[in-house]
């Protein structure tokens, strides 16, 4: 609960973690997807990798990074909706 508290508490955070649902996406495709630019979709998504709701699949690619939730990410996001 504690997790899900931190993302919903934010609304870039909720956004972000919505967006990232059922598919793995870039942080431009977020960014698009959620209405948020996408220097601020990079600061959440380094927040939520960093409390473990998502994480990067590539993590070795300069540009193209793909993001999914993790297993507790996917239990927030049922909660939020």
């Amino acid at each position: 609960m504690k997790k899900y508290a931190y993302v919903n508490i934010s609304t870039y955070r909720a956004k972000a973690v919505k967006s990232l649902k059922d598919q793995i996406k870039t942080p431009t495709k977020i960014a698009k997807d959620t209405g948020i630019r996408k220097n601020h979709i990079s600061k959440v998504l380094k927040e939520l990798k960093d409390e473990g709701v998502a994480e990067c699949v590539n993590e070795e690619a300069y540009r193209g990074r793909l993001y999914r939730l993790t297993k507790e990410g996917k239990e927030i996001v049922d909660l939020l909706d």
